[in-house]
């Protein structure tokens, strides 16, 4: 029998539709049951590509034991973090204050009002089960301990969500600047590239800012940095070798065995960060690796109106990398016996294999990789037509505002790298179909649209990456009618700096203002740049205003840890462009 969820446009809710649990959508109606009912919610946040999210979806949510549990003591509501991302940045702030860390799937336990008392990511079933009746018993007999938890929680949320911007004065943004690049050389991996140890994610927005960090001094070792960890992530398992794009990112040092599910953002912000570095050093393989990820991406993430669908899931019938990971006997079958051989050979495709006794295809251990024989190009090509004959991993072909538009940026910046005039015709496409079916009538942005339905209130991030897209398609006046909704719903006109959601949005319990650069930019960060381009190319004193207010916020934010604001700050030099002091 299916459940509340078979009503909902989300891939994701409707992963869980048929299960045994009682779901509901975040809305009003949970809410309202767990008030009259005065029972806790259960929230669990993930999204549909998420390779943990389907093992606890198959080991808890589908197991009737579990499903008695949650249906006869909690209110248990779905989220998927991609059309709720508000929801999903107030409830990780919960789990990294309770626990030190977060990720998904996330799951809260709240009051009924939505306050939350407890937190974790991925649970196994006997460890989620003896949560869960632990609860629920302590619920009776000690409710007012849960509260106590959930007041002093958003207290202390609320106490550190808007730090002051007085100790913007303290640092200049080429200082900081320098930290965030200390900081990052002190991390370095320099065998094989990337930042810190395993697993290793692919942050192209810190590559970018080490790309304009040598731009502005010269800085050798920040070029040296970034190059080898774009060549890096390229000849590892976490490119796709057969079909192009990255996937989320890698498990080992070595960026070799991913989970393979391939996100619209990531391969957006790669593209950027290929073409940027491509257009400062002509290396080719910067060319191949850019292009094939756009090809990807238009191939394969691209609707028929233009929009760009998600991703891409990690899993396929139930085995995580299924759809990519290949064996000998499998490429032999297929290219014949000596072309097979010469392609597993380039590729590091082996009896023995990386993962779970099969190979994800890969250059690490490739001394020629950079340069591609003809004969292995045709030989790849045949093996991308054999693989489509597999069971494709599920496309989520819901298509989100913010991504959109950083894809929209990635195209551009391609386009002018690699001389591809079909990229910017593309990148056209999705800005007009943002800006006609991703708008209400009021002219306000949305965060989704799937099968006809457009929504959800856009947050910061959604008005901030269009008005950059828009920019950098040099349509500038529909760029600052976005920015002017901004400064009008999210902007502190005290203190600088956006707040996550609108002023007449839903009320969560804390409004924050996120400067942390995570796997994609944060809102403010990408702000700032739209702010100084809207000065430069308008002389408006209005935007020159902005622009001081929200330099001073982010440089208080980055104060404390300058890596985190990354790219804000490697646009350090628009301060000088605008000949703005503190």
């Amino acid at each position: 029998m299916s459940n509340r969820l078979i009503n909902e446009k989300s891939p994701y809710l409707l992963q869980h539709a048929e299960n045994p649990v009682d779901w509901y959508p975040w809305g009003e109606e949970a809410k309202e049951r767990a008030l009259a009912e005065d029972k806790p919610l259960f929230l669990s946040i993930g999204y549909s590509a998420c390779h943990w999210c389907h093992v606890i979806a198959r080991e808890s949510f589908s197991d009737n034991e579990v499903a008695e549990v949650l249906n006869r003591h909690f209110v248990p509501v779905k989220v998927d973090r991609e059309e709720r991302p508000d929801l999903d940045s107030v409830y990780m702030s919960a789990c990294q204050a309770l626990s030190g860390s977060g990720g998904w799937p996330l799951t809260i336990l709240a009051l009924p009002d939505g306050r939350p008392f407890y937190a974790a990511t991925y649970l196994p079933k006997e460890t989620l089960l003896k949560l869960l009746r632990t609860c629920a018993q302590r619920w009776e007999v000690e409710r007012s301990w849960f509260y106590g938890i959930a007041k002093s929680l958003t207290e202390a949320l609320n106490q550190s969500r808007c730090k002051s911007a007085s100790r913007a004065r303290e640092s200049e943004p080429e200082e900081l600047a320098a930290s965030a690049y200390r900081q990052l050389s002190d991390s370095y991996d320099p065998r094989w590239g990337g930042f810190g140890s395993a697993p290793k994610f692919p942050t192209p927005h810190n590559i970018l800012f080490l790309l304009d960090y040598f731009r502005d001094t010269g800085e050798e070792q920040a070029l040296k940095m970034a190059d080898r960890t774009l060549e890096a992530m390229y000849r590892g398992g976490i490119y796709d070798h057969i079909g192009g794009g990255f996937c989320r990112y890698s498990t080992d040092k070595m960026w070799l065995v991913p989970h393979f599910e391939k996100m619209l953002y990531d391969n957006a912000l790669l593209l950027w960060a290929y073409a940027d570095a491509y257009m400062l050093t002509g290396r080719p393989l910067f060319g191949f690796a850019g292009e094939s990820t756009a090809d990807y991406v238009l191939r394969e993430l691209t609707g028929p109106d233009g929009g760009f669908y998600s991703s891409q899931d990690a899993d396929t019938g139930g085995e995580e990398g299924g759809f990519y990971t290949l064996t000998p006997s499998e490429i032999k079958a297929t290219l014949g016996e000596e072309d097979g051989r010469r392609f597993c050979e380039w590729f590091d495709i082996t009896e023995r294999g990386n993962i779970s006794g099969k190979s994800i295809p890969n250059l690490i251990h490739n001394p020629e990789f950079e340069d591609e024989p003809e004969e292995i190009s045709l030989l790849r090509h045949k093996i991308y037509e054999w693989r489509l004959q597999r069971a494709k991993p599920g496309l989520d072909d819901k298509v989100l505002t913010s991504w959109n538009a950083l894809m929209v940026c990635g195209l551009v910046k391609a386009a002018e790298a690699f001389g591809r005039g079909d990229y910017l015709t593309a990148a056209g496409r999705a800005a007009d179909y943002i800006m006609s079916n991703l708008r209400s009538p009021d002219g306000r942005l949305c965060i989704r649209r799937r099968e006809g339905e457009s929504f959800g209130a856009g947050i910061d991030a959604d008005y901030a990456a269009t008005a950059l897209a828009l920019l950098l398609l040099g349509r500038d006046d529909e760029a600052a009618a976005l920015s002017d909704i901004l400064l009008k719903h999210f902007f502190d006109h005290d203190a600088g700096g956006l707040y996550l959601y609108a002023d007449d949005a839903e009320k969560l319990f804390i409004r924050p203002k996120e400067t942390y650069d995570g796997a994609i930019p944060s809102g403010n960060s990408i702000f700032q740049r739209v702010l100084a381009e809207l000065y430069k190319r308008t002389k408006d004193e209005k935007w020159r205003w902005a622009y001081i207010k929200q330099l001073g916020f982010i440089c208080s934010a980055a104060a404390r840890y300058p890596l985190a604001c990354a790219f804000a700050l490697r646009y350090k030099t628009s301060v000088k462009l605008l000949d703005i002091r503190y």
